[in-house]
């Protein structure tokens, strides 16, 4: 497995690369963001109603003659503390899965996760923001699908 470091560095140069027009990417994303908020799920905590967002967002690209893939999840409570006041929590992984496990599904995905620290995630995000930009002047430039997802949350108790 990759270690942080060396997966920081890749994504640096790969940035490089894709400004210069050398890399072409590929990149997929389920989120319930946009879904009817009845239909998410709500947590009660801190005093709190939390309703529970998630977002997986799956990058891929050759990148030095070889296939690279990457999927972040990142899970997003939110709460209405008072009138025009939200708190928002948000936990984040990221998994270097096999090409054949591009699923988006935690339970899938976990035996693939990776340490990460706030400098990768903010490097993966920077990726993310470079690419959405390049896709906004040129949409043949990025291949993006969005797709909206379904969240259900466990039960723990069971």
């Amino acid at each position: 497995m990759k270690k942080q470091e060396e997966i920081f560095r890749e994504i640096q140069e790969m940035m490089g690369e894709t400004k210069e027009g050398r890399i072409r990417w590929s990149v997929e994303v389920m989120t319930t963001e946009a879904n009817p908020a009845e239909e998410k799920p709500v947590e009660h905590e801190d005093g709190l109603d939390w309703t529970i967002d998630e977002c997986y967002v799956s990058y891929y690209c050759k990148y030095k003659g070889k296939d690279f893939c990457l999927i972040t999840y990142e899970m997003l409570k939110t709460a209405n503390r008072s009138i025009g006041e939200q708190k928002v929590k948000s936990s984040n992984m990221v998994f270097l899965p096999p090409l054949g496990m591009r699923f988006f599904d935690i339970h899938a995905l976990l035996p693939y996760s990776i340490e990460v620290s706030n400098v990768l995630l903010d490097a993966i995000h920077r990726l993310w923001v470079m690419l959405l930009d390049m896709y906004k002047v040129d949409k043949g430039s990025i291949y993006l699908n969005v797709r909206p997802g379904t969240l259900t949350i466990e039960d723990e108790k069971n």
